[in-house]
C-alpha cells in the first residue's frame, strides 16, 4: 500500500502534465525507435534494439510511479488551516539572530520544493524547526553547519 502524499493544486497539475507528456509523446517515440531497430534485422546482436527496449522499460517504470503517486495524492485545503502558526503552505519570514539576515520561505510538500523560488520542503531541517511556531517565537534549528537561531517575523498564506 502506498503512502498518501499532499500537494497543492498547482503541484498536482504539474505531475498530471508530466504523466501526459510521457504517455502521449515519449511512449510513441520509444515505440518508433524499437520498430526501427527491429527493421534492421537480427535482434540477438542489435545493440540499438536492446537500448530502445531498456529505455522503454525505464519509461514504463516512471509512468507507473507517477500514476501511483497521482492516485494517492491529496490536495491540501488551505481554507481550514490556522494562519497564525507555521504550517505546510505557510509563507514565513524569518530573521537569523546571529547575522541579522532576513529570509522568506514558503513551506511546500517535498515534491514541490524549489529553493530558487523560495519554496522549501516541509521535511527540510529549517522547515521542521519552524513548524508550529507563531510570530515572535524563536526556533533553534540544527543544520549541517551547527545550530542556528531564527526569529519568526511574519507568517502568512
Amino acid at each position: 500500500m502506498s503512502e498518501t502524499k499532499y500537494f497543492t493544486q498547482e503541484g498536482l497539475q504539474k505531475l498530471k502534465n508530466e504523466l501526459e507528456e510521457l504517455m502521449l509523446k515519449e511512449r510513441p517515440k520509444i515505440s518508433q525507435m524499437i520498430a526501427e531497430a527491429r527493421d534492421k534485422g537480427d535482434l540477438s546482436e542489435n545493440a540499438e534494439y536492446d537500448a530502445a527496449k531498456e529505455a522503454q522499460g525505464l519509461l514504463e517504470l516512471k509512468i507507473s510511479k507517477l500514476q501511483q503517486l497521482i492516485m494517492n495524492a491529496r490536495i491540501i485545503d488551505e481554507s481550514k488551516m490556522d494562519t497564525t502558526k507555521v504550517l505546510l503552505l505557510s509563507k514565513v519570514k524569518i530573521k537569523n539572530l546571529k547575522n541579522g539576515a532576513v529570509m522568506t520561505y514558503t513551506l511546500v510538500p517535498e515534491k514541490e520544493a524549489d529553493l530558487k523560488s523560495g519554496k522549501i520542503s516541509v521535511n527540510s531541517p529549517i522547515a521542521k524547526g519552524l513548524l508550529g511556531k507563531t510570530v515572535g517565537d524563536q526556533a533553534e534549528i540544527n543544520v549541517p553547519a551547527g545550530v542556528m537561531t531564527f526569529e519568526i517575523v511574519d507568517v502568512s498564506r
